[in-house]
């Protein structure tokens, strides 16, 4: 992931159709790597068809409408990261009311990692999740990915909040 405190200048906007291509290429270097960790559970998606989600913007549900956003981080025309972040209320009526600014997606390309990229990006998507009435952010890492861990823990300040336990059937 990134250590926050070496940034490089980027550019976070919001992402447009026409960067479908251009996010493919780093989600499919993120899938590559999640399925290293967990080939049980992850795979490597056809190109065509992450490309047809992000320009037709199915990477948010239809019902999400202004409540999801995917946010670009561009360094010399070049998007070498992306984060999908959706804004949810829990369905528990044990949990207090609120709304959650829910990372979905995050990645940065394996040639800019650690270069504050990942921080630039999440902080973004905390601001707008801010901005559109968010009192918490979440996000969940495959366990296996201390990197992850570390960085969201250490660097920027989550903390574990609920473990996912899986089973085969």
């Amino acid at each position: 992931m990134d250590n926050p405190s070496s940034s490089v200048a980027t550019t976070i906007r919001p992402a447009v159709p026409e960067d479908a291509d251009r996010i493919t290429r780093v989600y499919l270097e993120s899938a590559e790597h999640h399925a290293g960790l967990d080939p049980e559970r992850y795979w490597v998606p056809a190109f065509e068809t992450i490309t047809a989600r992000y320009r037709q913007g199915m990477q948010h549900p239809p019902d999400a409408g202004a409540d999801g956003v995917t946010l670009v981080a561009e360094l010399t025309a070049e998007i070498v990261g992306f984060i999908d972040v959706r804004l949810e209320r829990s369905p528990d009526p044990m949990h207090r009311d609120m709304t959650y600014c829910h990372v979905v997606e995050i990645a940065v390309s394996s040639g800019h990692q650690s270069q504050g990229i990942g921080a630039q990006l999440l902080r973004s998507a905390e601001d707008w999740g801010r901005r559109h009435g968010a009192t918490l952010a979440s996000l969940e890492y495959l366990a296996a990915n201390a990197r992850a861990g570390e960085f969201y823990q250490r660097h920027m300040g989550y903390r574990v909040a609920s473990i996912t336990a899986i089973k085969r059937l």
